[in-house]
């Protein structure tokens, strides 16, 4: 009989390209994984990797044993949610993903309140790009995710995953606080040509927004700098160095030398969480989606506040 834990490790293989990628998603070490392929092989006898440049690929026939791998663990999460649902109450392992501001600034009060009513209930919580976890979340790498979008780039969602909205995050402009539109009740789009920007790299939802944007205000922006963290683009305002549009989650207490303005429209990012149809009714999906909600609904008035 083929072990369930070698058949975990070739398909997390299969999902994530390398030995090294599974290994940090399973959290184990890389040694240990080829440690599994290997007695797999064994267990088989069939060669499952093959050496490839610096890297391993896996043989045909791991592809298709990681295939049915992948059917395994759907029937195993089922089982498992149908004895989670016989007993009423949240337990086991629960991997969620979240993308960087939201596991700074909304994940470790839902964790702590999860930890604190649920103790048979072990959640792991792991980065990740929304871009990427939808898919994560469809071939079963990771239980729960929360993930965002911008109204000119939708989230996708795969076939076997759904979704909720956890809650809209407003955006505001950072502005430095002697620049002409501090102290200003509104700025309209129109009139931010020219401005020098602080924003996330190419490739990123953030920065895929603004640049569509504003170039349909009109506008080509002048990107000046690109970093990932909001936390870096709020000191090179308060620098001096440009403008950002920075959204609530992601904006941490503000420095003297930085001015909060609204801009109108306000642009709004949608939080979701994501998580596979034959999970639904576990009880830890239900009360990790519930509180990500309540927790939402607070955030907005620590930030006033």
């Amino acid at each position: 009989m083929l072990d369930l834990p070698r058949l975990r490790a070739l398909h997390a293989v299969a999902v994530h390209g390398s030995v090294a990628a599974a290994a940090d998603a399973l959290g184990y070490s890389p040694s240990a994984v080829s440690q599994q392929i290997a007695k797999l092989e064994r267990e088989t006898r069939t060669p499952l990797l093959e050496r490839r440049g610096r890297g391993v690929v896996l043989t045909d026939a791991a592809e298709a044993l990681a295939a049915a791998a992948e059917q395994l663990l759907a029937l195993m999460e089922r089982a498992e949610t149908e004895l989670e649902e016989r007993r009423g109450q949240p337990s086991g392992l629960l991997s969620v993903a979240a993308f960087p501001t939201a596991a700074r600034g909304l994940l470790p009060g839902v964790l702590a309140e999860l930890s604190a009513r649920h103790a048979s209930l072990d959640v792991r919580l792991t980065e990740a790009d929304p871009h990427l976890s939808p898919a994560l979340v469809a071939r079963g790498v990771i239980d729960l995710a929360v993930a965002h979008d911008w109204d000119v780039a939708p989230l996708p969602t795969p076939e076997g995953v759904e979704r909720t909205v956890i809650g809209d995050d407003p955006s505001e402009l950072l502005v430095p606080a002697g620049h002409p539109l501090a102290g200003r009740e509104a700025v309209r789009r129109e009139e931010l040509a020219g401005e020098r920007w602080i924003c996330q790299p190419p490739g990123s939802v953030c920065h895929d927004w603004l640049v569509r944007t504003l170039r349909a205000a009109g506008q080509e922006p002048v990107l000046a700098h690109q970093v990932a963290e909001y936390e870096t683009q709020t000191a090179l305002v308060a620098a001096g160095l440009g403008i950002a549009l920075v959204p609530w989650l992601g904006r941490g207490p503000l420095p003297g030398e930085v001015t909060v303005v609204p801009l109108e429209p306000a642009p709004v990012r949608r939080l979701y969480a994501l998580w596979r149809p034959g999970a639904a009714r576990r009880p830890a999906i239900v009360e990790t989606v519930g509180a990500l909600r309540r927790h939402w609904r607070a955030e907005p008035e620590r930030k006033r506040g």
